[in-house]
């Protein structure tokens, strides 16, 4: 059954109450830290910031929909914004790991978490925030290799596969621990990991698989998974 979102339905005149979509936005972020994407509902949200279901109804036609206007809304917020373009290769790397640690220092860690098991268990979720609420940081843009190519600083065939599985588990894992990442460390992670790996895998002699923040990492077969169980 499909909804129609409030923004298109203006005909009943009900203006939006940015009180409700700051709730809905909090409790949304809420049930998705706590309990994971599978158990975030219509029904756990409403019940969470005390509104009804048909006003979450009025609002998006999906489970999805919500958890995206919530992310848009929170962590995402400062990353709507068209990305800038850099002059070299490494400036652009600089304004995606920046953007990507703004929206982690954002985001609550067991957010960011569940966010990324939900990605990893729905690529079209992954995708759907990616388009929405980015370029997030948290994938290397085909357009930036371009770019780089044509000014000759990697070599043809580069691929994304080091910055999209590299850069977001970092940071991912020094905010779960409370490390330091300031301006220093994401240059240091720029100019001795992610530019030696994206030249270096121009020449690699294996197809190079997709990051981990790509939205389609491969997984493992369900035989392999539990014979190693």
């Amino acid at each position: 059954m499909a909804y129609r979102n409030e923004e298109s339905s203006g005909a009943r005149g009900r203006p939006r109450d940015p009180e409700l979509e700051r709730r809905i936005t909090a409790a949304v972020l809420e049930v998705l830290a706590e309990h994971g994407y599978e158990d975030v509902s219509f029904e756990a949200v409403a019940r969470r910031c005390q509104t009804s279901k048909a006003s979450l109804y009025r609002r998006w036609g999906s489970k999805r929909d919500m958890v995206i206007a919530a992310v848009k809304a929170g962590p995402a917020q400062h990353s709507t914004s068209p990305l800038p373009q850099g002059a070299t290769l490494r400036e652009d790397l600089l304004i995606l790991v920046r953007r990507l640690e703004r929206t982690m220092t954002a985001a609550d860690i067991g957010t960011a978490l569940m966010l990324l098991q939900a990605g990893l268990k729905d690529p079209e979720l992954c995708d759907a925030i990616e388009s929405s609420a980015g370029p997030t940081g948290a994938r290397l843009p085909q357009a930036v290799i371009d770019a780089a190519v044509a000014r000759g600083e990697l070599p043809a065939g580069a691929s994304p596969f080091a910055f999209d599985e590299v850069v977001g588990s970092v940071l991912l894992l020094r905010h779960a621990n409370s490390l330091a990442v300031d301006d220093a460390y994401l240059s240091a992670l720029v100019d001795t990991v992610i530019i030696p790996a994206l030249v270096a895998s121009a020449t690699s002699v294996t197809t190079l698989p997709a990051g981990l923040f790509s939205g389609h990492p491969e997984t493992r077969p369900t035989n392999q998974s539990q014979e190693d169980s």
